[in-house]
């Protein structure tokens, strides 16, 4: 411990986060880089403000294993499935395009076959902290080309394990069989985790949860993560990856959505501390004795990942547009690779200072990802106004404006469309554009939320202006650019979700699609009516449904930012929503307008739906 103790660590850590994450921010570098500069700066090779290195180790760690478990919290095993192809086609092309010429990079600078090998598998494993954390600050992780990534992302996670279990079978052990019995232990650890989430974390789960006490449910998560973390600790096995462990393991329980609500306000944060972590990491020193070697490693590692990841992306399908930006954003080594290294070095795999070296050239090529995103970005820019302006746009007087063309757009489009109704619609997606007109739809290329190409498209003229653009952000700006420019023209918007809800009634914006709503209410007509609902009064129910979940929304409007009254809004809605139900089943006449006879009526099954409607407080 430091000579002023934990709490004065924790401190500099927060006062240094502080600090350099808004410069970074406000240079447009990303929060990421601003962690790590901050790490740099109070780290032993700076103003060793943070002298204690073993102190920092455990610090580090305890970052990570938070982290991680929350990444793998939200590793739904469901969605794995239904996303196999791409994880395990696409994952375990990236690392043997990756991992090949790396390894045959490490044969080159002399290194046994072995450790070349484990070098080049470890090295072509990515941080899916910075490539997440990247991705939601740009808003593509929902988009195809961070759907592609994070499949990529999920494989190396899994893939992580059997490398880690590898070193110690490959490596030289003063005992024979060591490295098998290594390979036995990591077996076993992985098989009691198994054993203890399928037969006793869930029972216990739910005797704590019948106490009612949050803060012991929430001390209840904490504990597992430990235990599970020191169990694998106890094999060998990096506590990081078995906290991603315990994450999977509870991803699929029923307690999953109130474990992220417990600890998601600690996310951004923890994931901060693991970013200077990192930052303090980075031996300086090394770099100082061997700058060319270290330079040319760090380099080598980034244009031969982003050469592998370029191909690899054109095989999945990603936009030629798209392939530089996958390859930029999960380009850089992983915080697997400190645990292989590590290992690899105590298994003497890696002769010399190579751990030591190679870990230094994942930091460094950490912290140069935000660097490549933003020459990627300006890339792109200049390559763009060079290569496409926007189109000459000709709306011939249509009283419509469609902003935004994916799968929401186009349903709006092809219903006006077949009603006669004339559609000026605009996108900037040059490939989706292509693909469009193919199909016979006139879409213009151009961004929506310049005002030039508006006027361009004859909003002056337009009646009605569809906001159907995927990023929220942007439609938010779309929505407000209006406002100003054009306060009496009707805007109809689509809505992610009930926070981007508020945000677009918050700037006047009246007419508005939640876009999962109707679809959500649409299947709950059908889970009625297959509880014996006839099909009128499962309609009649979620046409109320609808129209008091609005009410709810518009009277929730002036408590939206206070988050104890807003739920307790929404349970004491929840609650008189049932009791409205309950008189209205015992009132209702059933032979008014049923679309059912009479002797079906008396033979359907009654069910109580006493705890089948859903919060009022509106979809997520």
């Amino acid at each position: 411990m430091g000579e002023h103790g934990l709490l004065f660590d924790v401190m500099i850590y927060l006062a240094a986060a502080v600090v350099f994450v808004p410069i970074a921010s406000r240079l447009k570098l990303g929060s990421v880089l601003g962690y790590l500069a901050a790490g740099a700066v109070i780290g032993p090779w700076g103003l060793r403000l943070v002298k204690d290195v073993e102190s920092i180790l455990h610090f580090a760690e305890f970052g990570v294993v938070l982290m991680l478990f929350l990444i793998g919290l939200e590793l739904d095993p469901k969605r794995l499935w239904s996303m196999r192809r791409a994880v395990f086609g696409g994952g375990a092309l990236q690392m043997i395009a990756c991992g090949l010429p790396l390894a045959l990079g490490g044969l080159a600078f002399g290194l046994p076959w072995k450790g070349a090998l484990v070098g080049g598998l470890a090295l072509a494993l990515s941080s899916t902290a910075i490539a997440v954390q990247t991705m939601r600050e740009r808003g593509v992780l929902a988009s195809p080309t961070g759907t592609t990534a994070f499949s990529i992302l999920l494989f190396q996670d899994i893939a992580a394990i059997p490398l880690i279990a590898l070193v110690p079978m490959l490596g030289v052990s003063e005992k024979a069989g060591e490295g098998w019995m290594g390979v036995l232990k990591v077996l076993a650890a992985v098989g009691i985790v198994i054993v203890l989430g399928r037969y006793v974390t869930r029972p216990i789960f739910r005797f704590v949860a019948r106490t009612g006490l949050r803060e012991l449910f929430t001390g209840f998560a904490l504990l597992l993560v430990v235990g599970i973390s020191e169990i694998m600790n106890m094999a060998h096995v990096s506590m990081a990856l078995g906290a991603f462990l315990a994450g999977v393991l509870l991803a699929g329980s029923e307690y999953r959505h109130a474990l992220e609500t417990d600890i998601e306000p600690f996310k951004g944060l923890l994931m901060g501390l693991f970013f200077i972590a990192v930052g303090m990491s980075i031996h300086f020193g090394l770099l100082g004795e061997h700058p060319l070697l270290v330079i040319g490693l760090v380099l080598g590692l980034v244009l031969v990942k982003g050469l592998a990841l370029w191909f690899v992306a054109g095989r999945l399908g990603v936009f030629p547009r798209e392939r530089w930006l996958l390859a930029g954003l999960i380009g850089q080594g992983g915080e697997f690779a400190f645990v292989v290294f590590g290992v690899a070095g105590k298994a003497h795999l890696l002769p010399g200072q190579w751990d030591a070296t190679l870990t230094l050239v994942v930091a460094l090529s950490m912290a140069l990802t935000p660097v490549l995103l933003l020459a990627h970005d300006h890339f792109i820019d200049l390559n763009a106004a060079e290569e496409r302006e926007p189109d000459a746009i000709e709306h011939g007087g249509a009283p419509v404006i469609i902003a935004g063309f994916g799968r929401f757009g186009q349903i709006v489009g092809r219903l006006l469309f077949a009603s006669g109704i004339r559609a000026t619609v605009l996108d900037h997606d040059p490939d989706q554009i292509e693909m469009l007109r193919k199909f016979g739809f006139r879409v213009f290329y151009g961004d929506a939320t310049r005002l030039d190409l508006l006027e361009a498209a004859g909003i002056h003229h337009a009646k009605l202006l569809v906001v159907a653009i995927d990023d929220p952000e942007a439609g938010m700006r779309l929505v407000e650019l209006v406002r100003e420019h054009f306060p009496k023209l009707r805007i109809i918007a689509r809505a992610r979700n009930v926070t981007h809800w508020v945000e677009l009634r918050t700037n006047g914006v009246t007419d508005i699609e939640r876009e999962t709503f109707e679809s959500a209410l649409r299947s709950g007509r059908k889970a009625l009516e297959g509880l014996g609902i006839d099909p009128f009064e499962a309609k009649e129910r979620a046409d109320r449904f609808r129209a008091y979940n609005e009410q709810t929304l518009v009277e929730m409007l002036p408590i939206f930012d206070d988050e104890t009254k807003r739920l307790s809004a929404a349970r004491a809605g929840r609650e008189q929503l049932q009791s409205q139900f309950s008189r209205d089943n015992a009132a209702l006449d059933r032979t008014f307008g049923a679309w059912s006879s009479e002797e079906e009526q008396k033979s359907s099954p009654r069910i109580s739906l006493e705890g089948l409607s859903e919060e009022s407080a509106g979809d997520a």
